[in-house]
Formats: C-alpha cells, sequence, structure tokens
C-alpha cells in the first residue's frame, strides 16, 4: 500500500494549487452573485484541466477519477462557485458525451469543452422529482429521424452559460427507471428556454429548464435502451468527484482557521494556546484525514467506474464531515466567520450543497445499508468484502 502521491500526480495539481491559491483566492468573493467565473475557466483552460475526463484523441488528458478528483479538491480549497463550474466540465456529461455520443458531436463539442468555449449542462431533476428518477415526466418521443421532446426541469447548474444540456428523460412514455434515456440538446434549438433563476447560498446560480416541442435529430438520441444502467455506473464518478469538493472546502477551511487561531489575540495570548481550541483543531483534522482516506481508496477502485459501495461510503462522510469542519471553522472565527469577507463563511455556505446533490445523504445511507443487510459477508465479515 502506497499513500504518497506520486511525481506525476504532484506535477499535475502543483500548477492548479498555485492558481487557486493566488489569482483565485483574490477572486473569490467576485462570484457569490451568481456571476460564472469565465475568468478562472478560462485560466484553469490554460493549464489544460478542462479536459481532464476528455479522451486524449480530442485534445484532453483522459485522466483516471483519482486525478481528477484532486484537482477538484484543490481549487475548492478556495473557491466553491470555480470548483462547481469544473465539475460541470469534468462530471457524467462529459463521459456520457465521450461514451455515446456519435462522432460527429464529439469531434465538435469535447475539444471545445478543453478549450472552455463549451460549458455543459446536465439536466436531470424536475420539479416533483429528484433522487425519484422513476416519475420523471419530462418525454420524447421518437418520430422517424427526429426527437420531440417535452416537459422541464429545475434546479439546473449552469443553463444560462450552457453550450449543450446533457438531458436525462423518458423515451416514448416507457414507464419507470427502464423507460429513462438520454438526449444532447444544443443551445438555440427552438422549443429549449432557460426560465427561473435560484440564487444558491453556495454562490452559483440554479435555473429551470423548459423544452416546449423542442426537436433534435434522431443521433441526439445517445442513450435508448438501459439508459438508467447506464447512468447510474456513471453516477459512481460522480460520488467520488462530489466529495471531492467536499474535502477541498474542509481543508480550506481549517487551513484559514489554522492561521486564524495562531494569530489572533485573546486574554493576552493566541487562540490556539486554549486547551478546547486545540482539541477542536485535533477533531477537524482527524475527520479531515479520515474522509481522504476514504475517498482515495473509492477513487483507487475505478476501472474506468469506482466501486459503488466504496464511493456511496466515502460520498456520505465527506459531505457530512465538511459541514462538520466548516461549522467549526467559523465558530472559531468568531464574529468575523459570520461576514462575506472572511473566506470560512463561503467555505460553510459551499459545503451544504454536497450532501443534497449527486445521490442525497438518505439515499445512499439506504445503499449502503441494503447492501450489508444482503450481502454474505463470509467468516471474515466486512473484510472479506476484499476492498482491504
Amino acid at each position: 500500500m502506497e499513500f504518497r502521491l506520486t511525481d506525476e500526480q504532484r506535477a499535475l495539481i502543483a500548477p492548479v494549487r498555485e492558481m487557486a491559491q493566488t489569482t483565485f483566492r483574490q477572486r473569490a468573493l467576485r462570484w457569490m452573485d451568481g456571476t460564472f467565473p469565465w475568468d478562472n475557466i478560462r485560466d484553469l483552460a490554460g493549464l489544460g484541466v478542462l479536459g481532464m475526463t476528455v479522451p486524449e484523441e480530442y485534445g484532453g488528458l483522459g485522466l483516471p477519477v483519482f486525478e481528477t478528483a484532486l484537482v477538484l479538491e484543490e481549487i475548492a480549497k478556495v473557491c466553491y462557485p470555480t470548483a462547481m463550474a469544473v465539475l460541470g466540465e469534468a462530471g457524467v456529461q462529459t463521459r456520457v458525451i465521450a461514451r455515446y455520443a456519435p462522432e460527429g458531436i464529439r469531434a465538435r463539442i469535447l475539444p471545445a469543452v478543453v478549450s472552455g468555449d463549451c460549458i455543459l449542462s446536465i439536466c436531470m431533476t424536475e420539479p416533483h422529482a429528484g433522487t425519484d428518477v422513476a416519475n420523471y415526466r419530462t418525454n420524447a418521443v421518437v418520430k422517424h429521424d427526429r426527437v420531440i421532446v417535452n416537459g422541464s426541469k429545475t434546479l439546473i447548474s449552469r443553463a444560462e452559460e450552457a453550450g449543450m444540456f446533457v438531458v436525462f428523460t423518458r423515451i416514448d412514455g416507457r414507464p419507470g427507471r427502464e423507460g429513462i434515456g438520454c438526449v444532447l440538446v444544443e443551445r438555440g434549438t427552438p422549443g429549449l428556454a432557460v426560465t427561473g433563476t435560484y440564487h444558491t447560498m453556495g454562490g452559483e446560480n440554479l435555473h429551470e429548464v423548459q423544452f416546449n416541442d423542442m426537436e433534435v435529430p434522431l443521433e441526439n438520441l445517445v442513450l435508448r435502451e438501459d439508459g438508467f444502467k447506464r447512468l447510474l455506473t456513471a453516477f459512481n464518478t460522480q460520488r467520488c468527484l462530489n466529495p471531492s469538493i467536499s474535502l477541498g472546502l474542509a481543508e480550506g477551511a481549517f487551513d484559514e482557521t489554522t492561521r486564524y487561531v495562531r494569530d489572533r489575540p485573546v486574554f493576552g495570548k493566541p487562540i490556539a494556546d486554549f486547551q478546547g481550541v486545540r482539541w477542536k483543531l485535533a477533531d477537524m483534522y482527524k475527520d479531515i484525514e479520515a474522509a481522504r482516506g476514504l475517498l482515495y481508496r473509492a477513487c483507487w477502485t475505478a476501472d474506468p467506474f469506482p466501486d459503488p459501495f466504496l464511493a456511496a461510503t466515502a460520498k456520505v462522510f465527506c459531505n457530512e464531515m465538511a459541514i462538520r469542519v466548516t461549522n467549526e471553522a467559523v465558530q472559531l472565527h468568531g464574529g468575523f466567520g459570520f461576514t462575506d469577507e472572511y473566506p470560512v463563511s463561503r467555505l460553510y455556505r459551499g459545503a451544504r450543497y454536497g450532501s443534497l446533490g449527486g445521490g442525497a445523504s438518505e439515499t445512499l445511507r439506504d445503499l449502503i445499508g441494503r447492501k450489508l443487510a444482503g450481502e454474505d459477508l463470509g467468516p471474515d465479515g466486512i473484510m472479506g468484502l476484499g476492498y482491504f
């Protein structure tokens, strides 16, 4: 077992860390009103990391899940909106296009993702159905060489900036999960409308997206049979990338806090000299390190997708750890931690998203519990699962 990053991995994240800790840190407050972080995206495109999950033949890096998670972790330490914007270029939507889209779409869209000229948006959640995919009402009807889509999606990231939408929808009204497929929709398609806007506590904007008798070519229907199963497979990757942002947020808040308590005097001595404060730091640190171990191990199983059991476990722990750690960071900053000007306030707000997106903690706990309750663990118990 090796617990150190390779020289290649360190070389990958070093320029990202430098850019994040200098340039992105100075800009972080700018994006809290919902403004999309275009400046940061262009800078990252210059490093090549927007194409982390794009295959090399389209100009990307074709990185494994672990390396992608490392990059997101570094960005999230200073800027949640930028980390989420990059997740949009490295997550499920990119993998769907790279694996299932026809060559014409791949050749046009993927190089534009690498350069930062095409932002992707995934459309899943509906006003009445989030985790409950089986009750999606958005429907795509196949008519000869066209696909006609009607319905609506809500709480959609990057909808105002997106050049292409990856839309999960029912196909020909087929009921249940088995009826779910995926359609690719380019911006400007008649019948596509971005409507309502929700400003989030993390800083980014989410939107409503409407499809009104919207027509796309049949080749844009990229998942038809077994669409839901393929979606879940891809989401195992998302369940490693989402918690990598949570881990980065917690690390960023911890770094800010250790600096603050060393410098902030109270009753004639630094806050860090009080035993109660040191114990809080110790708890924050052990939480972060436990989360890192779970997440990195889940990422390590990816071939090409992570083990669903470990990915779910890592996601639940990292998401909830980030809430605990960033909450303590705000507390240890006192009143300053409640202000926008101090990073811990922004990191705390960003941390609250993790357990909501990419599979709610309640859903994933049930997934983990069902496996543990139903699996024949053998004489060695949980160790017999072969994950250690």
